[in-house]
């Protein structure tokens, strides 16, 4: 079973707010989930990204693989939550 980070989609329409989840490679976008690790609104001035960082490197050290858009994001908020 392939682990990926990455982000579900949620929100309204041309509004999305992002949850970054832990997810089996297999699951649909938006579906099923292992863990919820945070969120990221880039709707709001600057952009906000809250996620908890030990759980993230906790999956990262079991071998879940994030996804290049999260550490795209994680790079632009290299001190957030």
């Amino acid at each position: 079973m392939a682990v990926h980070i990455r982000m579900s989609r949620h929100g309204a329409k041309k509004s999305p707010f992002y949850r970054i989840v832990v997810a089996d490679q297999r699951s649909p976008r938006d579906g099923r989930f292992i863990e919820s690790l945070g969120t990221f609104n880039p709707n709001v001035d600057p952009s906000k990204l809250v996620i908890d960082r030990e759980r993230f490197a906790y999956w990262t050290s079991k071998g879940a693989r994030p996804s290049p858009t999260v550490l795209q994001v994680m790079k632009q908020h290299p001190v957030a939550g």
